[in-house]
């Protein structure tokens, strides 16, 4: 295979997988006005649901058009060579090949997101404030971009350069190290994420002495759940939309509740929702995930290891210096079929294990209060009623509200 070769089989990949996604968006847009369910009737009035369709359909037509845009623009970097005029620039600070990568990625990341933050603004200051939903300052917008650039810099760059190192150490061995290394983190970021990450974007505060904390306290210990750490967050500084999450596991496991879901939902509603999430973790879906991630991780970085070494692979995209960081960007390009048939199986898994947390939720404490809260979380986010099951069947991590709801009245 010659490298033209391989950049016309990345340039097909590309636009076929903006092909079956715009595919599957028309169709599942097509679905928008279907007659809502008999079980769904009390999700909506007819405003609130006259609000929702057209809050869906402009987020259709603004997906459309921010997606193309990001298409056009990688296809045009891909023919210009814009990979090697990159290149060249960071190769002219060093000789060395982790500040080279560094370089390298640092420019094309903080070019994307330039590009990109017009259409961030435009959807959170525009869209969402538009349907009531935003409650972001352009202060806290700002900042927000600011630290996840940080982050992404210190955390990203910190583990790109020890698996630079360790390719050029080891050779294609190099994938051993690099899983470990990530094995490593992420069960380090899982323990300690609510302890460490969180607080540089939100405040969290333990959820107060009251009726809420004892009914909580109640059912946990009704189902032999050690649950002391019960936290609220303060998710209406971005958003009126809600939220609750498990987070760590032993001593560090966790609770944590938006403030909006606090207000949107009744106490027993609260209970039922975190009864679905114990329903998580005592049927070892976290740790399923956790495993499976780091298997997919290990396989991706198998697959890495025997192709990076090509030089194929940087010169696919136009660069005449073979490199690690190059490659990486052809391999990435070239493995998203993959990634997306990992993703669609994985989606397959959560939507079961969703069904198995509702199951938990229904015979350790009461189904209809769940029910009630999955349809007030599904009316207070304008969510779609009517998705196409071909839609649902590729990009669902979680059952339909009508299959929840049929589920946990059977």
């Amino acid at each position: 295979m010659t490298a033209t070769t391989l950049f016309y089989i990345i340039i097909a990949v590309i636009i076929l997988d903006f092909i079956v996604d715009k595919i599957l968006d028309a169709l599942n847009a097509a679905h928008y006005n279907d007659p809502i369910p008999a079980e769904l009737t009390d999700v909506y009035d007819e405003e609130a649901y006259i609000k929702s369709q057209r809050y869906k359909a402009t987020n259709y037509k603004f997906g459309v058009i921010t997606s193309t845009f990001s298409l056009v623009l990688t296809l045009a970097f891909l023919l210009l060579d814009g990979f090697e005029f990159v290149d060249t620039i960071a190769r002219s600070y060093s000789d060395n090949s982790i500040v080279i990568a560094f370089i390298f990625f640092g420019i094309i990341m903080l070019g994307s997101d330039l590009l990109t933050t017009p259409f961030s603004y435009y959807q959170t200051f525009v869209i969402e404030e538009r349907f009531g939903f935003n409650k972001t300052s352009k202060k806290t917008f700002l900042l927000d971009k600011l630290k996840g650039l940080v982050m992404m810099g210190i955390i990203g760059g910190g583990l790109l350069a020890v698996i630079i190192w360790f390719y050029e150490v080891t050779g294609t061995n190099f994938w051993l190290y690099a899983w470990a290394l990530v094995a490593v983190f992420s069960i380090f970021a899982n323990l300690f994420y609510a302890r460490l990450i969180v607080p540089l974007f939100n405040k969290q505060t333990p959820l107060e002495a009251g009726v809420l904390r004892e009914k909580i306290s109640a059912y946990a210990n009704s189902v032999g759940f050690n649950l002391d750490k019960i936290f609220v967050i303060d998710g209406s500084k971005r958003s009126t939309k809600a939220n609750a999450y498990f987070s760590g596991f032993g001593s560090e496991k966790r609770v944590t509740l938006y403030d909006t879901l606090v207000k949107d939902l009744d106490n027993e509603e609260i209970v039922a929702v975190l009864a679905h999430e114990v329903g998580h973790y005592k049927k070892k879906h976290i740790i399923f995930n956790m495993v499976a991630s780091l298997l997919l991780t290990g396989l991706t970085l198998y697959i890495l290891s025997i192709f990076i070494s090509n030089p194929l692979l940087s010169n696919a995209l136009g660069v005449a210096i073979p490199s690690f960081h190059v490659g990486l960007i052809a391999f990435g390009l070239l493995y998203s079929p993959i990634s997306e048939l990992t993703g669609f199986v994985m989606n397959h898994f959560s939507r079961k294990f969703e069904y198995q947390a509702d199951d938990y939720a229904k015979n350790t404490y009461k189904s209809e209060p769940l029910v009630s809260s999955l349809k007030k979380l599904s009316k207070n986010s304008l969510s779609n009623l009517t998705p196409h099951p071909a839609y649902v069947w590729v990009h669902y991590s979680h059952p339909t509200l009508l299959e929840r709801i049929r589920n946990l009245r059977t």
